[in-house]
């Protein structure tokens, strides 16, 4: 069945992005890489009248680390090239694997970071490791731009904080403190040919043996990609034991309010978020000890 047809404008500035977004109203739509864009239009889930492309704008795909202050990831910088990045392998190996892990290697070559997020979906790869490091998105509107943090930025399935004629540019994500271990676990049917039936990124910070700072995000078991709070309080001020980490976990999977669908059912949910919430912290554990 062929796509509906639409208008195809590629700007080579943001803000002529902005300017078209602005006079498309509802009927225009940005694409960075397209790999959900297109499916939702050749489904016939979408029928926008225009398609205004950021990958003519220079500088967008740019991926940009500063020891000091922390990592950028542009709009259209490829999920591919986020996780081959020497840099972010070294600082950020975790963000790395969290885009590895997304989809399958055509999709990678063509789909991006930011587009990943800004589509919104619950079972995003890439959200709960950006949401653990505490992550914030650099929007460019009708207004100015603005930044707000990742875990504020979804308000549901497919829908965002983004205001009429806003265009998310980049992603960035701070420096983490001396002592931090991250980890990112999924669980699929087909592993990399499907969505995430469970997504989960943790990140513990530890002086000694002490949790100093933790945060736990779970995908795919919530309306938005969820940081489970009450289970992160178990962690702060206490000594990371198996005991703790166990009773932790336990609570994650307590907050969370999964649902039956095509991919898993909720109770399968509530007990696969246990154990890889174990296993994550577990594993977050043992990279904070190495880098204290």
């Amino acid at each position: 069945m062929p796509a509906p047809h639409f208008d195809y404008l590629a700007p080579t500035t943001i803000d002529e992005a902005v300017a078209a977004l602005v006079k498309g109203g509802k009927d225009a739509r940005v694409m960075a890489g397209g790999t959900d864009l297109m499916v939702k239009i050749r489904h016939r889930a979408l029928f926008p009248k225009q398609i205004i492309s950021l990958k003519k704008i220079d500088g967008l795909d740019a991926i940009t680390f500063d020891e000091k202050s922390g990592l950028t990831i542009g709009a259209t910088a490829l999920l591919a090239d986020v996780a081959s990045d020497p840099m972010i392998r070294e600082h950020y190996p975790t963000v790395a694997e969290a885009a590895e892990s997304t989809a399958n290697v055509q999709v990678r070559n063509m789909g991006t970071v930011v587009g990943n997020l800004c589509n919104a979906s619950p079972s995003a790869d890439n959200a709960p490791t950006l949401i653990a490091l505490g992550a914030t998105v650099n929007i460019t509107g009708p207004s100015g731009t603005r930044s707000m943090p990742l875990d504020e930025f979804f308000s549901g399935p497919g829908m965002t904080a983004l205001k009429d004629g806003e265009i998310v540019t980049s992603v960035f994500v701070p420096t983490p403190p001396a002592g931090t271990g991250t980890a990112y676990i999924s669980v699929s049917q087909r592993g990399q040919l499907d969505c995430s039936a469970i997504g989960l990124g943790a990140k513990v910070t530890m002086d000694g043996n002490r949790c100093t700072d933790a945060r736990i995000v779970v995908g795919a078991c919530a309306p938005v990609p969820l940081r489970t709070k009450d289970a992160e309080k178990m962690l702060i001020g206490q000594e990371l034991t198996d005991d703790v980490i166990r009773n932790a976990a336990q609570k994650a999977s307590e907050e969370t309010s999964p649902i039956d669908d095509v991919r898993a059912t909720a109770a399968y949910r509530y007990k696969v978020t246990t154990v890889i919430t174990i296993r994550a912290l577990t594993d977050a554990r043992k990279m904070a000890q190495r880098k204290q």
